[in-house]
């Protein structure tokens, strides 16, 4: 099968096609023919390895992916395809079933290798029958972004009529952050660019804050909760301990995105479905590429100014 392999951590170009062994299923295993998989930002880290080794998340980063070249060569963690397969002991998942998700959770120790025409999965893995109105495309935007939004919005209590601010609302993360805490009845202050602020308004943010010419204080509201998309990491308002201080409502809570790994669970996904399928919910596309230009997609999503996602097509149509 084809596969986009990763032999060393470096720039995009380490990123090589390859034809490598087809997996097969274990007796509690689906053998998944995946349609489109996404390049997310944390597969970038990955690749890269932008984590310094003697420090302690990159020290760590280093014992679970290899220190001097990744253990499992083919990364990706989002898939949706179809169930070509299954061992013995399955009974969740049916030959032919559409399903989505992404490799990591407690039931698979694999936790990469969607950069491939084919993968076996734990029938316990965190995936799902994908939305019947979704296309595949479509489906692959989703739980990247979805999953870990709705890690943070569960971590920062985010209920009906709580007052969310969210940084960086136009990414992978931040447009389905906008959307589930609408869909849980948060009211939304959204802030981006000024190319995006036309887009989060149309995922249903309250309001805008276009951060290229306004100060985050200058509406003086105070917020139930701030979810900063972005991370410290990278250079922005809220990596001001202070400033977030003076944003926040008596007992309200921060969250940002480099605040730890969240958990996922399958409930997760559930809920994801539920959302999407009444329409509260959909995946933002930025770009799509062939399985062949994978390295070109990982130099694009680097830039830092993707709207939502970037998908993969690994099934040539």
């Amino acid at each position: 099968m084809k596969a986009i392999i990763c032999t060393q951590y470096g720039p995009p170009e380490v990123l090589q096609l390859a034809e490598v062994e087809k997996p097969e299923p274990k007796k509690n295993e689906v053998l998944i023919k995946i349609h489109d998989t996404a390049v997310t930002a944390s597969d970038c880290i990955v690749r890269g390895f932008n984590l310094p080794r003697w420090k302690p998340m990159g020290f760590m980063m280093g014992l679970v992916l290899g220190f001097k070249k990744p253990r499992q060569p083919i990364l990706g963690m989002v898939l949706s395809g179809v169930v070509e397969s299954s061992g013995k002991s399955v009974s969740k998942f049916n030959r032919g079933d559409q399903i989505y998700g992404w490799t990591i959770s407690a039931a698979s120790r694999l936790k990469f290798s969607t950069y491939a025409e084919y993968i076996c999965l734990n029938e316990n893995a965190t995936i799902a029958k994908k939305p019947e109105k979704l296309s595949f495309e479509e489906a692959a935007a989703i739980p990247y972004g979805g999953l870990m939004a709705l890690s943070y919005l569960k971590k920062l209590g985010v209920k009906n009529d709580a007052k969310i601010l969210i940084y960086g609302a136009s990414g992978a993360i931040g447009t389905a952050a906008v959307q589930l805490a609408k869909y849980l009845g948060a009211e939304v202050t959204a802030v981006c660019s000024t190319a995006n602020l036309e887009l989060v308004k149309s995922l249903g943010a309250d309001s805008t804050i276009d951060y290229t010419k306004e100060k985050l204080t200058a509406t003086g509201e105070l917020f139930d909760c701030i979810l900063d998309a972005v991370g410290k990491k990278k250079s922005n308002e809220l990596a001001s301990r202070r400033l977030c201080n003076n944003l926040l409502a008596p007992n309200g809570k921060y969250i940002s995105v480099d605040d730890g790994s969240p958990k996922i669970r399958i409930e997760d996904l559930t809920f994801l479905n539920q959302a999407s399928e009444a329409g509260k919910l959909k995946g933002v596309i930025d770009r799509t590429f062939p399985l062949k230009q994978m390295a070109e997609a990982h130099r694009y999503v680097e830039k830092g100014h993707k709207k939502g996602n970037v998908i993969i097509k690994v099934e040539e149509n």
